[in-house]
């Protein structure tokens, strides 16, 4: 596969001419071949995007929608190409894969309805003969930088909320999974997006750096929407305060799962399962800690390390049934047989799973996990998950906030009053009772607390994200001054 910048509506090659190089996890072969953008090309980027927000911006609300709503048919159309991308460029399993085209279709459509519930309102004033009032205005340029671990889904929503609210949009795709969102581009542009609305650069990984600091910089980006590791989030949190600039933030997570001692315990390791292994584990809200009532732990760990042991592993390119498939990179395995290893050292026992063998490793369940060992608290981002039993439900709600993460997080309980009570004392941005920690609906707000990030996506909430709000009055010219 070969992609290259997508600017203007345009496929271009970098300036240099020079590319770049995606791997498959588990051959090492090429699979994609990029364009590597320069700095010259990232403003180019937003040249074209800057110029296009003039027109854009007073596009009409129905006009957009037609758009959004057309680029959702194509990309559900696209599916069988998504899922082979996704399958060859980050190792993702057909349900994965297919399961993003599905969000993000779903996704544009709920965009596609918001341009029409941008709305102002009317403010009482003392002023005679006055009306006071305000409006939401297109912010202007939307750099948008989306990971790899949901392509098509999180490059949706970094993409079609922006456009929808009436701006425009610099996308840095990921140079793990450049093919997969550059099929998005395609999308829109198939669907009439006027040239310019969306452009799309990717870049080799050593220039990263001077990309983004350039993006961030340029005086008409006006806001910065980033998905992707604390870490990295820090760094675009900083370099965008520098500039003044407004940052939507939704980064990594340790998301618990609490299952209270009156829990419907095959419920409960139902979510446990789907939360912990859906994609390796390599999602924001992937369920990391599980805290079980030690009253009933005994038989959850049972009951979840029987299912662990019956998923399907191996290579998607080869079985597209199963459900474990390889990690993004084969550097994964080393990293988290250290966490193994130290847990294990501290009093720790696997109760399903193993170690890893590169970018490769079984549905892996830790259980009697303690705060003095590092995976306690560190993300994995991988196929293992983490039991840590609880005294009571005090305990477990004290567990639960024991980290330095906000993102999504459940409560299995029969007693729904005192699962409930429990949801509302988790510090999180996201509480399912009853339910999975790894969920999203499009008209739902998603986000974080703590060092998950801030802001939010998804839902009306995520017009305050793309939207400046201007009070305007209109007042008679011939009214009298003090002075």
């Amino acid at each position: 596969m070969k992609t290259e910048l997508f600017i203007d509506n345009n496929d271009v090659g970098a300036s240099s001419g020079s590319t770049f190089e995606r791997r498959n996890p588990v051959s090492g072969e090429v699979v994609t071949t990029a364009a590597a953008a320069t700095v010259e090309d990232a403003k180019r980027a937003v040249e074209s995007a800057a110029a296009a927000f003039q027109t854009w911006s007073r596009t009409g609300p129905s006009e957009r929608r037609r758009i959004l709503l057309m680029a959702a048919d194509i990309l559900d159309a696209k599916t069988p190409q998504f899922i082979a991308a996704m399958t060859e460029e980050i190792g993702a399993s057909h349900l994965w894969a297919g399961f993003n085209v599905f969000l993000a279709s779903g996704l544009f459509r709920e965009a596609a309805g918001l341009t029409t519930q941008i709305q102002g309102e009317t403010i009482p004033t003392d002023k005679p003969n006055t009306l006071s009032m305000t409006v939401r205005q297109p912010v202007g340029v939307i750099l948008s930088i989306a990971p790899w671990n949901g392509p098509v889904v999180l490059a949706a929503r970094a993409i079609a909320y922006p456009i929808a609210c009436g701006n425009t949009v610099v996308f840095r795709a990921s140079e793990l999974s450049p093919k997969t969102h550059m099929l998005i581009a395609e999308a829109l542009r198939e669907a009439g997006l006027p040239a310019g609305v969306l452009n799309v650069i990717t870049n080799a990984p050593d220039d990263a750096p001077a990309i983004i600091d350039t993006l961030i910089e340029h005086p008409a980006v006006r806001r910065i929407n980033f998905t992707g590791s604390t870490r990295v989030g820090r760094i675009i949190a900083e370099k965008a305060a520098r500039q003044l600039k407004r940052c939507l933030l939704e980064l990594g997570g340790k998301s618990p799962l609490v299952v209270l001692d009156d829990a419907d315990i095959d419920a409960a390791v139902n979510a446990a399962v789907f939360g912990s292994f859906l994609y390796q584990g390599q999602i924001c809200m992937s369920t990391e800690r599980i805290i079980v009532d030690q009253k009933i732990a005994d038989e959850f760990v049972r009951k979840f390390a029987a299912r662990a042991k019956e998923l399907i592993a191996g290579d998607p390119r080869r079985n597209g049934a199963c459900i474990v498939g390889p990690m993004i990179n084969p550097s994964s395995g080393p990293r988290l047989n250290g966490l193994l290893e130290d847990a294990l050292a501290k009093g720790a026992k696997v109760a399903a799973g193993g170690a890893a063998d590169g970018s490769v490793m079984p549905a892996t369940i830790v259980d009697f996990v303690t705060p003095t060992m590092q995976i306690y608290d560190e993300e994995t981002f991988g196929p293992i998950t983490t039991v840590v039993r609880a005294k009571d439900t005090e305990d477990a709600v004290r567990i639960a906030n024991d980290t330095a993460y906000g993102l999504s997080s459940g409560v299995f309980g029969r007693d729904v009053t005192r699962a409930l009570e429990v949801a509302m004392r988790i510090q999180a941005g996201s509480v399912h009772v009853n339910g999975s920690t790894v969920q999203n609906e499009a008209q739902a707000p998603y986000g974080g607390t703590k060092a998950s990030g801030y802001g939010r996506f998804d839902g009306r909430a995520v017009i305050d994200e793309f939207t400046e709000l201007k009070w305007l009055t209109i007042e008679p010219a011939g009214q009298p001054y003090p002075f």
